[in-house]
C-alpha cells in the first residue's frame, strides 16, 4: 500500500498495453479512483461548461467484474457521447451498484483506451484496504 493516501493510482510501465496501479479504503473509493487513473492516463480534458450527469446502475457481481463493468461502461460514454466524469457519487444497494456521475463534454484527449481488461486482474485486501492493477487496452 501508498503510505502517502489512503487512496490513489499510478501508473505502471507495461509493455504493449497500459498498466495502472489503484488503491483505495473500499470499493466504491476503488472504482472512483481507477476511473480517475483511466482518465489521466489519456491525457484527457474536460470542457469546463456545460456539467452534465449520468445515472450508472450495475448489477453487483464479484470486485473484479464490478471494476471492469464500471470502467468499460465509462469508456463506452466517451465513445458515444464524448463525455467523461470527475465527480462520482456511487453506493451499493440492492445488490446494484447505483450512482450518479457528473462530469463534461471532452475538450480534447491526447490517446484513446479500447477497453479494460480482466488480464491479470486481482483485487488484494491489505491492512490498509484494496489495491489492484488494471491493464488497458490501447
Amino acid at each position: 500500500m501508498h503510505p502517502q493516501s489512503s487512496s490513489g493510482f499510478r501508473e505502471i510501465a507495461h509493455t504493449a498495453d497500459w498498466e495502472l496501479e489503484v488503491w483505495a479504503p473500499d470499493l466504491i473509493t476503488l472504482l472512483s479512483q481507477a476511473a480517475r487513473g483511466m482518465y489521466q492516463l489519456t491525457g484527457m480534458e474536460l470542457s469546463s461548461k456545460p456539467r452534465v450527469s449520468r445515472l450508472i446502475t450495475l448489477q453487483k457481481k464479484d470486485p473484479e467484474t464490478m471494476l471492469i463493468d464500471f470502467l468499460n461502461e465509462l469508456l463506452y460514454l466517451v465513445d458515444s457521447e464524448n463525455l467523461a466524469f470527475d465527480h462520482f457519487d456511487l453506493q451499493f444497494k440492492n445488490d446494484q451498484l447505483n450512482g450518479q456521475v457528473d462530469g463534461a463534454k471532452i475538450a480534447s484527449i491526447q490517446k484513446e483506451i479500447k477497453a479494460a481488461t480482466y488480464h491479470n486482474l486481482i483485487i488484494n485486501q491489505t491492512g490498509q484496504g484494496l489495491i489492484t492493477k488494471i491493464v488497458f487496452d490501447v
